[in-house]
């Protein structure tokens, strides 16, 4: 276990100074205080005692722990996030994890120093550890967007399996039968839930689960482009691309139109989560979307009571419904 002479050691002060820094309290430059704080964060060190008796005092923040923040969904939950918050008087501190879970873990313990009141965490893994250390210093946590087994946690999300059932249900039912799907890594449970719903839809129609056709990337523009080069060299080539999420979906088609197939007419391409109307001068993929805006509004709630110890009795997992919306990239195979 790290401890408070690991960071002064680290940061090059004497442990006094670390205390200082940790408890605001005593005169410390800024230079000091930025090493402390960056040795504080890097060793994943937060003081027991000090960090449970100041639970008693508010400091009226939440955090906002996500993924990617570039992606206009997440952009979305953000402001539904902002607005209940500032409506209730808090204000909020935002982090990016770009997936990693050390850095979530160092955002974290980062949090947890400058006594935020609440966490929203959307889990880089779905791994109990975080939501364990969290609570274990009487800080509440709502899980957003993704679900973690077994974590004893409130989780507001959409309905993943639900979703890409429907979407690859649709393509069925235009009559693809050679499926490509682009999900995410294993053990992220957006990832997995999309993948079971893709395996259901096709076991129901009575087709077997070509494994060749399933790819596991990053949910990142790069690796949907990566997977659908690769996918598209497949014997027989798969006339219909299932994207697991929305920069994935952009890949994917910037690989296909650089191989010169045409969406949909040679290749249909649906993805998960739809755009920003603000950000789409012409509407054409076939998607399943979220509310992500509702979804924020709905945990943010949750967790200001949690705050207030208002919070239902049990822990809530609050699921939303998908919205299948047709468009253009989705056609029938080619005879």
């Amino acid at each position: 276990m790290t401890t408070i002479n690991d960071v002064a050691k680290k940061a090059g002060v004497a442990p006094i100074t670390v205390s200082r820094v940790i408890n605001n309290s005593g005169y410390a430059s800024e230079e000091t205080r930025r090493r402390v704080e960056t040795a504080v964060a890097e060793l994943g060190y937060v003081p027991s005692g000090p960090a449970r008796s100041l639970r008693l005092k508010r400091t009226n923040s939440i955090a906002l722990v996500l993924t990617d923040i570039t992606n206009p969904f997440f952009t979305t939950v953000a402001r539904g996030v902002e607005d209940v918050a500032s409506e209730a008087g808090y204000t909020v501190t935002y982090c990016n994890t770009d997936e990693d879970e050390s850095k979530e873990q160092k955002n974290i313990s980062l949090l947890i120093q400058q006594q935020v009141d609440g966490i929203l965490l959307v889990p880089a893994l779905s791994k109990t550890e975080t939501v364990d250390f969290i609570q274990g210093y009487d800080v509440p946590v709502v899980l957003l967007d993704r679900r973690i087994p077994g974590a004893n946690a409130d989780t507001v999300r959409c309905d993943s399996n639900d979703g890409a059932y429907k979407l690859v249900s649709y393509l069925l039912q235009l009559g693809h039968r050679h499926i490509a799907i682009l999900t995410g890594p294993e053990g992220t449970s957006t990832a997995d839930d999309r993948l079971d719903g893709y395996r259901r839809a096709l076991l129901e129609a009575g087709l077997d689960v070509d494994e060749d056709r399933v790819f596991r990337g990053a949910f990142t523009q790069a690796s949907g482009y990566e997977m659908t080069r690769q996918a598209i060299n497949l014997n027989p080539r798969p006339t219909a691309i299932f994207a697991a999420n929305n920069f994935m979906a952009i890949g994917a088609l910037k690989a296909v139109q650089e191989l010169d197939f045409s969406v949909p007419e040679e290749v249909a391409l649906v993805g998960f989560d739809d755009f920003p109307e603000e950000l789409v001068i012409y509407p054409f993929l076939t998607v399943a979307s979220q509310p992500a805006y509702q979804m924020a509004k709905e945990a943010t709630k949750l967790l200001l009571a949690r705050i207030v110890g208002e919070g239902p009795e049990q822990h809530q997992e609050i699921v939303l419904p998908t919205e299948l919306i047709i468009r253009q990239s989705a056609g029938r195979p080619s005879p």
